[in-house]
């Protein structure tokens, strides 16, 4: 089936009818290899921009060397090319957890409040919600746990009005982040 879409362009389904695939693109993904470039390992010391380069060519014969041994060459000879996705740094986990808790600010927003981090808090949230082994998959989950469950909590048991500030920040000696909630100033009708 995959092959057809490949070789001639389009695909036939159960009922005759041809669906086109000439303008489209077709991203395919797996982990071969992975393994093989977790044994490699990152080595110890200073890095320049020539062993980096030596690097990312030799990941990607790493990859390429697992694909030959997964697949058939008629396979592998109908795709354009092969992509090496790097595995996430600690500066990559902090964008995604904006890209994540500005979602969550607008949700607060929405219903009468202003939620702020401290940088030590979403160090924290980085910490608990990033695994080398699966990557940025856990983070949803951290944010959850340690932000949206905390705050729910809070707007279930405090006198929260709208307006009202909510920020979050990191308690070193406890290690758990902790809530203070400042009122909104109310405005005097005179």
């Amino acid at each position: 089936m995959l092959l057809q879409v490949l070789d001639d362009g389009y695909l036939t389904d159960s009922l005759g009818r041809k669906i086109d695939f000439r303008n489209s693109i077709i991203i395919m993904t797996s982990n071969i290899g992975a393994r093989k470039l977790k044994d490699f390992g990152q080595g110890i010391g200073f890095g320049t921009a020539a062993m980096k380069s030596q690097e990312d060519s030799h990941q990607k014969s790493v990859i390429e060397g697992a694909l030959k041994k997964a697949f058939a060459p008629e396979f592998l000879n109908r795709i354009d090319d092969v992509v090496v996705f790097n595995p996430l740094e600690r500066e990559h986990i902090h964008k995604i957890i904006d890209i994540e808790l500005a979602k969550l600010f607008l949700r607060i927003k929405d219903i009468g409040y202003d939620l702020r981090l401290t940088d030590k808090a979403k160090d924290y949230i980085a910490e608990k919600g990033f695994d080398k082994q699966y990557g940025a998959r856990p983070l949803k989950r951290a944010i959850q746990k340690y932000i949206e469950d905390a705050l729910a909590e809070e707007i279930v048991n405090s006198k929260l009005e709208e307006g009202d500030s909510i920020h979050m920040d990191l308690d070193s000696k406890e290690e758990e982040l902790t809530i203070t909630i400042k009122k909104a100033e109310k405005s005097s009708k005179t």
